[in-house]
C-alpha cells in the first residue's frame, strides 16, 4: 500500500516507514510564534528549561507581531517589549510589527519549504500546506516543548483528499470553492485529518488560491491542509529567491490510501458566502443577496494578498462606497501592501471611500480596531464570523470573497460581483 504526501513527510523526518495512526517524536523544521500567543510559549519554556536555559536552534525560531500592532494597550505593549527582549537573548528571528501578518510573513520571507515539518502556536498554520509543507497549529505549552527540544508528539494524521475539478467562473474564487467543501462536510468533518486538495481545478490556482484553500483546513476541523508541489510551487519559489529543488517524493502514492474521498465539480459554482455564526454554514450567494452590510473588511491571513487587493480594486475602480457602508481594507504584508501601492490600487481604494490600514490582523479577530457594534453586519474576507469574533456579540459576520466584498461595498448589500 503506497503512503499519502503527509505519511512520506513523516516517514522522510524520521528515517523511517511511518503511517497514519501510529505516535511519533518528531523532529521540527521551523516554529512560528507571534505576539499574543508568544508570551505564553516563553513562560511555558522556562518551566521546562528554567530562567537561563536556551533554545533548540535560534536559527529555526520565527517570531512575527501582527495581532495587536502598533500596541493598542499598555498589555499589548509590555507583551511586545518581553518578546523583544526574548528574541534578543536567544538571537532568534525577529520580525517585529514591520511585516505584516505570520501565515503570509512566513511564506513570502522562504520560511516554508516543501517537504517540512512546521509549527506554529496559531491555528491557521495550516496555510503554508499549499507551498507541501505539513504545517499544524499548536497550543503554547507545546510550543514550549518544541523550543526547549526541537521535536513534538504527533499522532499522524489519516487523510481526506478532496477532488475538485471544473474551471471556475468569472469572479469565483479559491474561497468560494473553500467555503463550498466546508459547507459539504461541516465544522468537524475532516477532525484530525490532513486535508489533501487535488483536480484540474487546483492545479491551475495560483499560490494566492492555494493559501486561502489551506488556510481554511481548520474551520472544518483539519490538522493540516495540503497541495502537492508542482511548477507553480517551483516558479513561486524561485520568484522569492528560494532556488533549491523540490524533493520528487513530496507527492502522494496512486495507491495511496485516505480515509475518505470527497469530490467536487466546480463549473457552475457562484460565489459562496458563509452565514453567520458557523463557518459551515454556507449558501449560495443568491440566498443572501440584499442583505444590508455596515461594515466591509478585506484583507486577514484568508485574503489580503496583492491577487485579492487586485481583484477588489478592479471592482472598486472609480466607484463609491455606499452611505453608511465602512470599508477596512488590510494588505496581508508590507511586501503586499508595496505591490498594491505600485499597481495603484491604494489610490483607487482611498478615492472610493475605504480605509486602507498598515498590514496586520486587525478586526479578524476582535482584538484591535475595525470592530463592530451591536446589530451590525460585517462582511468579511476572513476565515471566521463566530459571535463575538469581530467585536459585539450582537453584531453578524457574514465570509465571502474579495469580489463579493468590493460589490457589496459599493451598494451597501451582499452583491453578487457577476451582475455589476
Amino acid at each position: 500500500m503506497g503512503k499519502t504526501i503527509t505519511e512520506k513527510i513523516f516517514s522522510n523526518a524520521l528515517g523511517k516507514d511511518v503511517k497514519a495512526g501510529e505516535y511519533v517524536l518528531a523532529p521540527i523544521d521551523k516554529a512560528m510564534i507571534h505576539d499574543i500567543t508568544g508570551p505564553l510559549a516563553i513562560k511555558a519554556f522556562r518551566k521546562i528549561v528554567g530562567e537561563n536555559g536556551r533554545v533548540w536552534d535560534p536559527s529555526r525560531i520565527i517570531m512575527i507581531f501582527d495581532h495587536q500592532v502598533p500596541a493598542d494597550s499598555i498589555a499589548a505593549a509590555e507583551n511586545h517589549k518581553l518578546l523583544r527582549k526574548f528574541a534578543k537573548e536567544q538571537g532568534i528571528k525577529n520580525y517585529d510589527v514591520k511585516e505584516g501578518i505570520a501565515h503570509q510573513v512566513m511564506v513570502e520571507k522562504g520560511h516554508v519549504f516543501p517537504g517540512e515539518i512546521i509549527v506554529g502556536a496559531d491555528s491557521h498554520t495550516c496555510t503554508y500546506g499549499a507551498l507541501g509543507a505539513f504545517s499544524t497549529g499548536i497550543g503554547s505549552t507545546d510550543m514550549g516543548f518544541v523550543f526547549a527540544i526541537g521535536k513534538l508528539w504527533f499522532k499522524i494524521p489519516e487523510t481526506i483528499k478532496f477532488e475538485i475539478n471544473g474551471k471556475l467562473g468569472r469572479y469565483v474564487c479559491g474561497k468560494d470553492v473553500i467555503l463550498k467543501i466546508i459547507g459539504i462536510v461541516g465544522s468537524d468533518g475532516a477532525n484530525y485529518m490532513a486535508c489533501e486538495f487535488h483536480g484540474e481545478t487546483v492545479r491551475k490556482m495560483n499560490i494566492s488560491d492555494r493559501l486561502t484553500m489551506c488556510n481554511m483546513a481548520i474551520e472544518m476541523g483539519g490538522k493540516s491542509g495540503i497541495i502537492e508541489p508542482d511548477k507553480i510551487t517551483k516558479q513561486y519559489l524561485k520568484s522569492i529567491g528560494v532556488n533549491k529543488e523540490i524533493p520528487e517524493w513530496v507527492k502522494s502514492d496512486e495507491d495511496a490510501s485516505y480515509k475518505r474521498v470527497v469530490e467536487l465539480d466546480v463549473t457552475d459554482l457562484e460565489p459562496q458566502v458563509a452565514k453567520p455564526h458557523r463557518v459551515d454554514n454556507v449558501v449560495g450567494i443568491s440566498e443572501v443577496r440584499g442583505i444590508k452590510v455596515d461594515q466591509v473588511f478585506i484583507g486577514s491571513c484568508t485574503n489580503g494578498r496583492f491577487e485579492d487587493l487586485k481583484v477588489a480594486a478592479e471592482i472598486l475602480k472609480g466607484e463609491k462606497i455606499a452611505k453608511g457602508t465602512r470599508v477596512i481594507i488590510i494588505p496581508a504584508s508590507r511586501t503586499e501592501y508595496l505591490k498594491a501601492l505600485r499597481a495603484g490600487f491604494i489610490e483607487i481604494f482611498i478615492e472610493a471611500g475605504a480605509i486602507v490600514e498598515f498590514p496586520c490582523c486587525g478586526p479578524c479577530m476582535g482584538g484591535s480596531f475595525g470592530l463592530i457594534a451591536s446589530n451590525e453586519v460585517c462582511l468579511s474576507t476572513s476565515n471566521r464570523n463566530f459571535v463575538g469574533r469581530q467585536g459585539s456579540p450582537e453584531g453578524k459576520i457574514y465570509l465571502a470573497s474579495p469580489a463579493v466584498a468590493a460589490a457589496s461595498a459599493i451598494y451597501g448589500e451582499i452583491t453578487d460581483p457577476r451582475e455589476i
